[in-house]
């Protein structure tokens, strides 16, 4: 699924000091494997987590993202590869305020075949609990409500792919465990996820944990079995 190799990311501040996002970055990550990815602020995790989502590219490095190479591709192909390939759940869930549960479902299908599949935007709603809120704008609903409906928009073309940043980071303990609970079924029907957090009992529900330390790949650990964690997630970090 994904193969990164030495990958490296720098950026010019204002002054022309150099940030050495990534240094060299190597690993793979199989075809429906749960990573989690860890690692103090600063230490490259949105950085790698955006070149992952092919949000950015590297300076440097190869990925190869299901045997195609994404490192130098166009902005018009990177594209592409989001709208097939991979779906995203942010933090902060991105919804669209104005706009409803059912419409913020619907909007990747528009950026991907440029037609709207009504059915398939409630079955998804349906799926994460929310088909009562269908019609109710984003800012009508709670944070975990949000991002159940951020969720239904990142399954909605299909992806092989989840990405997932801090996707418990502005919730309680009750709606963090609704959240990792659905990720948890959903890597149980075959999908690749990788997920940034800082929440111990979060990384806890991968089956394998990235650690990065200033930019370096400092650790890559497998997880066994009985340190997956239960269904109903408590907040810890």
């Amino acid at each position: 699924m994904i193969e990164m190799s030495r990958i490296s990311k720098t950026y010019t501040r204002g002054g022309g000091s150099v940030v050495h996002a990534l240094r060299e970055i190597s690993f793979t990550v199989e075809d429906r494997e749960f990573v989690a990815v860890r690692g103090a602020s600063g230490s490259g995790k949105s950085t790698l987590l955006n070149i992952l989502g092919c949000l950015d590219v590297p300076n440097s490095g190869a990925y190869l993202l299901a045997n195609e190479d994404v490192s130098r591709h166009s902005d018009r192909n990177l594209s592409r590869v989001r709208a097939e390939r991979i779906g995203f759940i942010f933090q902060s869930f991105n919804l669209l305020p104005g706009t409803t549960a059912r419409e913020n479902v619907e909007l990747p299908m528009v950026y991907a075949r440029g037609r709207v599949h009504r059915k398939k935007a409630l079955e998804l709603l349906e799926r994460v609990g929310l088909q009562d809120r269908a019609n109710h704008f984003a800012n009508e609903l709670s944070g975990g409500q949000q991002q159940r409906v951020a969720i239904a928009r990142a399954l909605v073309n299909d992806p092989p792919l989840i990405l997932a940043d801090e996707p418990t980071g502005n919730l309680d303990s009750t709606s963090s465990g609704e959240v990792m609970d659905i990720l948890t079924q959903l890597h149980k029907e075959g999908r690749t996820i990788v997920l940034v957090t800082h929440d111990n009992a979060v990384a806890s529900y991968a089956h394998r944990e990235v650690t990065l330390h200033d930019g370096i790949l400092l650790s890559d650990v497998r997880i066994t079995p009985n340190e997956i964690a239960p269904a109903n997630c408590e907040a810890a970090s």
